[in-house]
This record gives structure tokens, sequence and C-alpha cells, in this order.
């Protein structure tokens, strides 16, 4: 099965694709998972509220919108993701952009995994996973 990256309205980042899907595989093995279809479409936050508010009924920005299309140990799904708000938060954070980046681009997956941002607890135990693939990352 495959992983794309599709830039719309956006100009697509200069990043190492290649290694990029070769991570997320890595990840999703590392839950005896099997990889479906994934599809990554980078946009902007026009694009992305609309997507928002139209499938999800939320009037506000965000930097992601992950549609799960996953059957039982295959992970498939579409993120929506927001260059624009990518890049602020990388500011706000003060990271690189690459590294905000690889932190909401795994944090999609994660969802499609089965972990949960809703409460404190899940919202740490989220970071937490974010910071351990990111290290993963690195390694690679």
């Amino acid at each position: 099965m495959a992983i794309l990256f599709i830039a719309d309205g956006v100009n697509k980042p200069k990043l190492n694709y290649k290694r990029i899907i070769f991570w997320l595989r890595q990840i999703i093995l590392s839950y005896d998972c099997i990889l479906g279809d994934m599809t990554y479409i980078l946009c902007n936050d026009k694009y992305l509220l609309d997507i928002n508010y139209r499938f999800l009924k939320h009037d506000y920005f965000t930097d992601i919108v992950t549609f799960d299309y996953c059957k039982d140990k295959t992970i498939s799904g579409d993120f929506f993701i927001s260059i624009e708000r990518v890049k602020e938060n990388s500011i706000l954070y003060n990271v690189a952009f690459e590294e905000e980046l690889l932190r909401v681009i795994v944090h999609g997956l994660l969802h499609l995994l089965g972990f949960m941002d809703k409460s404190k607890e899940e919202k740490k135990l989220m970071r937490d996973l974010e910071d351990s693939c990111i290290l993963m990352f690195q390694k690679i």
C-alpha cells in the first residue's frame, strides 16, 4: 500500500519524503499493524478551516484534521495539514518548521493507531509518543 504527500494550494515543503515514509512505516510496524493507504494533503488555513467546519462542525483553525479509514489492523486515512498553522506553531513553540511538521504528521498517525488527546492525561501521552517518534526519526 502507499503513503502519499500532496500539496493543494501551498508549495510542497522540501523534505526527504522517502525518509518520512520509511519512518511512518516503521511506526506502523512497531504497533503490529499493516500499512493501508495514507494520504497527507498539505494545504492552507482557509482550506483546512473549510474541511474542519464542513465535516466536524468546528469553526476554528487547526493544524491537522484526520479521517480514519482503518479496518482491523490495516492503517488507512487522510490527513489534511495546514502548512500556515505549522509555520505559526513552529515560531510559537520555538522549534524548526520541519520538526513541527513531523510532529503534526505523526500526531495524525497516532490517532489512527488509537491514541486520543481529549483529556489532560491523553494529551500528555500523545506528546510523549510524538517525542519518542521524532527521536526515532532522527536515528533513521
